[in-house]
């Protein structure tokens, strides 16, 4: 009986994670964005709603501040933010940190835009960036245009050189500049 529950166990956590995966995989270039709401590491909730008809917006998920690779993206990020800045686009990093890890993490690197918070892991799984038995997010970048729809999907990121790789991109995709706006 012990073997059989075991074994049933293992089958139901390989259906759940067969389900996760599904669920990670169901967001497309072209599908309606997740609604998101998320503090930002600045103290301010963003929603995706606010941005709707207005501006493009960006959100790249890392996994976990303060670490070596989530670094170099997010330096990445504001090195590049003049390049950015150009678009009408709000971009942000976003993680399941909680605010004052990103709060702290964001001081730490002197940036120039908000990091998301999401620590109840709710977003993340929304996007379907959320991995699979941890309250971590994979490393996947979403360019949401004015409509709402996700216009590129990044799941292969080079995190030094992201923020240059964000600028060419939201050109090629015909993002608004600030200039023709």
């Amino acid at each position: 009986m012990l073997r059989f529950t075991r074994l049933l166990a293992c089958a139901l956590s390989l259906s759940v994670g067969f389900t996760g995966l599904r669920a990670a995989e169901a967001l497309k270039v072209g599908d309606k964005a997740p609604e998101f709401v998320m503090q930002g590491s600045d103290g301010k909730t963003y929603a995706a709603k606010d941005f709707l008809d207005k501006q493009a917006v960006i959100v790249a998920w890392f996994p976990k501040a303060f670490t070596g690779g989530c670094t170099k993206e997010c330096k990445s990020m504001k090195e590049s933010g003049e390049q950015l800045k150009k678009f009408n686009v709000a971009y942000f990093t976003a993680s399941t940190d909680t605010v004052k890890v990103n709060g702290d993490f964001a001081k730490s690197l002197d940036l120039d835009y908000p990091i998301l918070c999401d620590p109840k892991g709710q977003n993340a799984g929304m996007f379907g960036v959320l991995r699979e038995g941890k309250n971590m997010a994979n490393r996947v970048t979403f360019v949401i245009g004015k409509d709402g729809k996700i216009a590129a999907i990044l799941d292969e990121v080079s995190t030094e050189s992201h923020g240059q790789d964000l600028a060419k991109l939201l050109k090629e995709l015909g993002v608004e500049s600030k200039a023709s706006k």
